[in-house]
């Protein structure tokens, strides 16, 4: 398959999909950032509680 046939494969199937919408992409992206900040503050609770646990049982 030479370069130009590929390209022009590629160019018709990228117009066959459907694209999200604008608020559809806003709303994977919220979702997205409030999981990640949720997971961020559990983990650092644990790394918190852990961290002094295991420094009182050291002390």
């Amino acid at each position: 398959m030479n370069l130009f046939k590929y390209f022009s494969e590629s160019r018709a199937e990228l117009s066959r999909v459907t694209w999200p919408t604008r608020t559809e992409v806003l709303e994977g992206t919220q979702a997205t950032l409030i999981f990640l900040i949720g997971l961020t503050l559990i983990v650092w609770l644990m790394d918190t509680l852990f961290g002094t646990a295991i420094h009182t049982l050291l002390k």
